[in-house]
């Protein structure tokens, strides 16, 4: 497998190596349900990290507007079909939250420019709002103003990927994937445009939303690459109780996001749903939430004031931040995103689940949602900094530090060798940075004694180790400050 992994990312090599320095480019799809508005402010707090592109409205399983005409439409899904029934909308936001927000976010934007001047402008991101295909679930008949805008971005001579982000159901980007296939099939150059398409667009969704993948985007364009979240995510979502190690639940509950995210922290954190907090979102009846009376004993558990509801969505855009994890072009390292295992009946399809599942320590067993939950406490302290940077001075917030290995990312070694990792962190702060080193035995190939002596971590490569294999090294840098913030750098030991 690690094999087959190795010769995919030489294939899309020279891709890549186009576009390292730069930054990623992405746009989002998303249907509008209540976690993907506290997934989009949570992504607009990142936007300096990437190329923000396009921010697309679609339809799913779950919301459709209908076509004002009181046409009558069931699921396609088992799951929403068996809920819902016949329908002539369903549970449908609208198409004005996304701007909404984004005049929520031009009031701190001055205030975020101080903590770094990638920030976007609201005007710049207003301009990228379009609304593609809406009316129904799965509908991709149309083409749309969304639709359009994302097979312009596929066929553009900008040499970087496209990372799509599928929030809700892919039938907006299918309908752009059938737009270039109707206009460019039948012409000379169709080979080389359906390859160029194909080697740049990374699609991140999360489930299938509705069918559109599964009866033409997977058929008719088996090489882009597809990386498919249908189990970690739930950690971050609805279900999260169920999901979530009781160490890194306190970084979810009304304690921590209450005072650290929500209050206090400007206009957009005032728009950013949790449990309790007196919300209801305009055309969704489902929206129970931020009734306090109906938060205890509920089928997800019991709930309190400011409690996490759902971010099901954010590990799509996550896996664009790069905290030193690596893990962008080969998605079975694992990272803030999740981990995923290459398919086997697809080399350019990735999937989470049993293949791709993490030891949790809490249990002593495998678990599918840990690759996702062991980075929770990390990720929410860099979001609670964050939030703070939207209130606050340079010289009252706290910045991620910078961890640097002298030796490098990738050694070849030797079974039975002892390496010494020599590590440094630089802080903007002057906060003192604390390291931690482990191995992350799923993503390689098994694990290596550790031994951290102050700033040197000493490596011992097992004597049983072959040639070929790989020990994947973590170096965990956490600054003192407050809210303390973790930047990696990960170290691949090739056994020669």
């Amino acid at each position: 497998m690690k094999n087959c992994i190795t010769l995919l990312c030489l294939i899309f090599g020279l891709t890549h190596l186009m576009g390292q320095n730069q930054a990623k480019r992405t746009i989002v799809t998303t249907d509008g349900e209540i976690d993907d508005v506290d997934t989009f402010i949570r992504f607009l707090m990142y936007t300096n990290e990437f190329d923000t592109e396009g921010l697309v409205y679609s339809s799913s399983m779950w919301h459709w507007k209908g076509d004002d005409k009181g046409t009558k439409f069931t699921s396609e899904m088992e799951m929403t079909r068996n809920i819902y029934g016949e329908r002539s909308e369903l549970r449908w936001p609208g198409t004005n939250w996304i701007q909404e927000l984004l005049a929520e976010y031009k009031k701190v934007h001055p205030n975020l420019l101080l903590h770094d001047k990638n920030y976007p402008s609201a005007e710049a991101l207003l301009e990228l709002v379009k609304v593609g295909n809406i009316d129904f679930e799965g509908e991709m008949d149309q083409r749309t103003e969304g639709s359009k805008w994302i097979a312009e971005k596929l066929l553009d001579d900008d040499p970087r990927e496209i990372f799509l982000q599928a929030w809700g159901g892919t039938n907006t980007i299918a309908r752009a994937l059938k737009s270039i296939e109707e206009d460019y099939s039948k012409k000379r150059n169709w080979k080389e445009i359906k390859a160029k398409v194909s080697k740049k667009a990374i699609i991140y969704t999360i489930m299938d939303q509705d069918a559109t993948y599964k009866k033409y985007i997977g058929p008719n364009w088996p090489e882009i690459r597809v990386f498919y979240n249908a189990n970690q995510f739930w950690c971050f979502a609805y279900p999260w109780k169920q999901f979530v190690p009781k160490s890194q639940q306190p970084y979810l509950e009304g304690s921590f996001m209450g005072a650290n995210i929500i209050n206090n922290h400007g206009p957009l954190f005032e728009k950013y749903y949790s449990y309790g907090d007196g919300q209801k979102q305009d055309g969704d009846p489902n929206h129970f939430e931020g009734d306090i009376s109906k938060i205890v004993n509920t089928e997800r558990g019991s709930f309190s004031k400011y409690d996490f509801i759902s971010e099901g969505d954010s590990p799509a855009f996550l896996h664009l931040v790069d905290v030193g994890l690596a893990n962008y072009e080969d998605p079975s390292r694992g990272g803030w995103s999740g981990r995923f295992e290459q398919s086997k009946e697809n080399p350019f399809r990735f999937e989470d689940g049993e293949l791709a599942a993490d030891i949790n320590p809490e249990t002593g067993e495998m678990d599918t949602s840990y690759p996702q939950t062991r980075w929770i406490k990390p990720m929410q302290l860099d979001f609670a900094a964050r939030a703070d940077w939207c209130v606050k001075s340079f010289e009252d917030a706290n910045h991620p530090p910078k961890i640097n290995v002298i030796q490098g990312n990738y050694i070849n070694a030797s079974a039975g060798q002892s390496i010494t990792l020599n590590l440094s962190s630089e802080d903007v702060d002057g906060d003192p940075v604390h390291f931690k080193v482990w191995s992350y035995v799923e993503a390689g190939d098994g694990a290596t004694a550790i031994e951290l002596k102050a700033n040197n971590a000493i490596i011992n490569i097992p004597e049983s180790a072959k040639s070929g294999e790989e020990y994947h090294i973590i170096v965990e840098g956490t600054d003192a400050g407050f809210p303390a913030l973790t930047r990696y750098q990960r170290v691949i030991l090739t056994v020669r």
